[in-house]
């Protein structure tokens, strides 16, 4: 089965960081990549700011367009950063991995996803 290990947090804590502290977060990142890459296809995105974020919301009415806006402009301080997503054979496994990128700036959420087709790729 297919999990999301969705990575939540405040924007610019981590860029606030001492480099070494920078460093330590990112080794964690480092070493879930490898052992994922290991083990087969992943897919891993990383968000930028909320700031660079367009909303697309919809019609206020039949006929007329979306209405687009600058946003999002959700009243919390915790942002959807990034994710990691790859086929484990259970849950318990997709904890073992989520856990090499656990740290005290950022919360994790582990859960089951369906696959709804397409592709993406860097190169």
């Amino acid at each position: 089965m297919i999990y999301a290990i969705t990575i939540y947090g405040e924007a610019g804590v981590f860029e606030a960081l001492p480099k070494d502290r920078q460093d330590e977060v990112m080794s964690g990142h480092g070493a879930l990549q490898t052992a994922l890459k290991e083990r087969g296809e992943f897919v891993s995105m990383k968000l930028m700011p909320p700031t660079s974020a367009v909303m697309v919301e919809p019609a206020t009415s039949e006929g007329k367009p979306p209405l687009i806006t600058d946003g999002p402009f959700a009243d919390t301080k915790e942002n959807f950063l990034g994710f990691y997503a790859a086929d484990f054979n259970d849950l318990d496994e997709a904890l073992t991995y989520a856990k090499l990128i656990s740290s005290p700036i950022a919360r994790l959420e582990v859960r089951p996803v369906a696959w709804a087709g397409g592709a993406i790729s860097s190169e």
